[in-house]
């Protein structure tokens, strides 16, 4: 184990990520650049002592759970996940848990869609990208913190019932699809404390999660066509394709809207009007 340069590499992770980065409040007085180190401990779910003790390299060697803890708190691509392990004096094996790292690609391919709305959804559907005008079509996905992302969580948990419609018509569906698509999840990543906390919140809130798990279901069918039921423009008819990102566990869903449709204008409607809302007094 390689303490000093440890430390070092954990500082210089820590710093390139701001808080809105992972859904947390940047506060007035935040001098530290990037997150703090207690919001780091919080997000890989150790203690922040333990996390205080590795930046300053007086840590002990951490297990491969706290490393993947770390891996996914700090965001790091996989060759960054690699080099963890190996100052950690840890050889690297397979991801233990889904990854949120987007490839630039991806990325890149959101921002070429000027007239169609997309987002990338991880393992445990949670939005981890997206572009402008799913943005104004869903929500602004940057003001809401990680779990508040995390359409699932939204889906079953969320307290009042205007918060689960999750912008469709259609939740219904959304929601058995989502339940065997997570029960899959949760076996492909069977160590992951995420994928289980998740689940374990989901199956304690709910009744009608926990009904839906108890099915053992997997298969889900696809979602061609769904109705946004948008505050400001109305009902929006939009196609969804969904492209599976395989070596990542990711998918990238995309909303767009019939040619020369109303769907079409209110979408191009909102490509203008963006997150901006109309109908609060100025």
């Amino acid at each position: 184990m390689n303490r000093r340069e440890l430390a070092d590499f954990l500082r210089s992770r820590r710093a390139r990520i701001g808080p809105a980065d992972v859904g947390l409040p940047a506060g007035r007085r935040r001098r530290t650049p990037g997150l703090r180190r207690e919001e780091v401990a919080q997000l890989a779910f150790i203690s922040t002592e333990y996390y205080t003790r590795l930046e300053q390299a007086r840590g002990p060697r951490p297990s491969r759970e706290v490393l993947a803890g770390l891996a996914r708190a700090l965001r790091l691509s996989d060759a960054e996940h690699d080099h963890l392990h190996h100052l950690a004096g840890s050889p690297p094996g397979p991801l233990s848990g889904p990854s949120r790292e987007v490839r630039q690609s991806i990325l890149d391919l959101l921002r070429r869609l000027p007239q169609a709305a997309a987002i990338v959804l991880s393992a445990t559907y949670e939005v981890i990208a997206w572009n402008d005008l799913a943005a104004a079509l869903l929500e602004d996905f940057s003001a809401l913190s990680c779990n508040e992302r995390n359409l699932v969580r939204r889906v079953f948990l969320a307290p009042h019932a205007r918060e689960r419609l999750l912008y469709s018509l259609d939740t219904e569906a959304f929601a058995r699809t989502a339940a065997r698509q997570l029960r899959a999840t949760a076996a492909r990543y069977p160590d992951d404390p995420e994928v289980a906390r998740l689940v374990g919140d989901l199956l304690a809130g709910s009744a009608e999660f926990a009904r839906l798990w108890a099915s053992h279901e997997v298969r889900a069918e696809p979602t061609l066509r769904k109705t946004i039921n948008h505050p400001m423009v109305g009902p929006v008819m939009v196609n969804c394709d969904v492209l599976d990102i395989a070596d990542r566990d990711q998918q990238v869903v995309i909303y767009t809207a019939e040619p020369g449709s109303p769907s079409e204008e209110a979408l191009r409607l909102l490509s203008v009007i963006g997150t901006q809302r109309m109908d609060v007094p100025g």
